[in-house]
């Protein structure tokens, strides 16, 4: 495992982590804290001009640049651990079968591309696909400048209902789950058997560069993790999420030696019982969504998942701690703490945090 020169204890970080897979504490419960640093080690890279947002995108030189400012000028306190991860837009995985997509400042979105359900014989995964050679161009270039600053991570890949959701409007996706539920069954089991084969390339391919297994949540391991997830589900009813997508996530659950769902908005909140009953699944990240409170609003679902055994990630704010401490419990909790200005802070959070019982 390649060490991160400029933390000591990067070892204990990594342990920890892995004990919160198992609902475990070594000593205290996982708690990350990222503040500045007071003097910048590295400039902040200048603002290019370009001519489409997608060019920005697409600037493999920016992404590194970014990635070694980050990770140089913050202060990773409690157990965070620097990482960084090639980011083509959440729809890449979808992209990877030829369609293609648009970009704004932020984010990115697929041009649907499945008009007909008799013929999806032009939806093929292939290596030679322009989005491919270049996440695969931008995790060469991470692991070539990261070496002891930075862990590369796993791009967000969506396979499942999201994938086929990039590839059909969401609107009309309900209806065919009505209408031609068999071709749907059929291109979610030939996507999922793909999605397998491009998690362990490049799982393989971090591995063997002596990355710990990281990705978009910002959990580092050493354990083979990634993390689940359906968005499209917070449009359908719990009966038609269980009999088209609830197989292929167990089977997600079970290609990986841990798991996280990203539960993303009260619209989802339907299938939590679910997720709940995967053996395989060990935690949830629950996403109450802008707008919606923050985490101390929510007590009951983090209690519910707690009860079933499940790990919790959860972010919150200083003032949100002692709600923590009353309410839930510290095994299987992965803790992510906003507000906290400078390292003095942060040690007083790790303080509280350790004597939670």
């Amino acid at each position: 495992m390649m060490p991160i020169e400029r933390i000591p204890d990067w070892e204990r970080r990594l342990a920890r982590q892995d004990a919160f897979w198992d609902c475990a504490v070594l000593d205290r419960p996982v708690v990350t804290i990222s503040v500045p640093r007071p003097v910048p080690e590295r400039p902040w890279p200048a603002e290019k001009q370009y001519a489409t947002y997608r060019d920005r995108w697409m600037d493999t030189e920016r992404v590194v640049e970014d990635a070694l400012a980050a990770a140089l000028n913050t202060e990773y306190l409690g157990d965070a651990l620097p990482s960084a991860w090639p980011n083509l837009g959440p729809e890449v995985f979808s992209a990877f079968f030829g369609i293609d997509l648009e970009y704004t400042a932020d984010t990115s979105w697929a041009v649907p591309a499945v008009t007909d359900w008799a013929d999806v014989s032009h939806l093929r995964f292939s290596e030679d696909n322009p989005y491919w050679k270049k996440l695969l161009e931008m995790t060469d270039a991470l692991l070539d400048a990261g070496k002891g600053v930075y862990y590369v991570g796993i791009s967000d890949i969506h396979p499942g209902g999201d994938a086929i959701a990039a590839f059909r409007e969401p609107i009309d996706l309900n209806t065919d789950l009505l209408t031609a539920p068999d071709a749907v069954k059929a291109l979610l089991r030939h996507v999922n058997e793909t999605y397998a084969g491009v998690f362990d390339f490049y799982y393989d391919k971090l591995t063997k560069a002596g990355q710990a297994c990281t990705s978009w949540p910002g959990i580092v391991s050493t354990r083979k993790w990634y993390v689940p997830s359906n968005d499209f589900s917070c449009m359908i009813s719990k009966e038609m999420f269980d009999e088209f997508f609830l197989p292929g996530i167990i089977e997600e659950c079970r290609h990986t030696e841990a798991s996280i769902y990203h539960l993303d908005g009260p619209g989802a909140l339907r299938h939590l019982d679910s997720l709940l009953a995967i053996e395989e699944l060990n935690a949830i990240q629950w996403v109450y969504g802008a707008g919606n409170g923050t985490a101390s609003d929510w007590t009951a679902v983090y209690q519910r998942c707690q009860q079933a055994g499940k790990g919790i990630q959860l972010s919150l704010v200083l003032r949100e701690l002692d709600w923590l401490f009353e309410n839930l419990r510290p095994e299987g909790v992965w803790l992510g703490v906003g507000g906290v200005t400078d390292a003095e802070c942060a040690a007083e959070v790790i303080r509280r945090v350790g004597a939670w019982r």
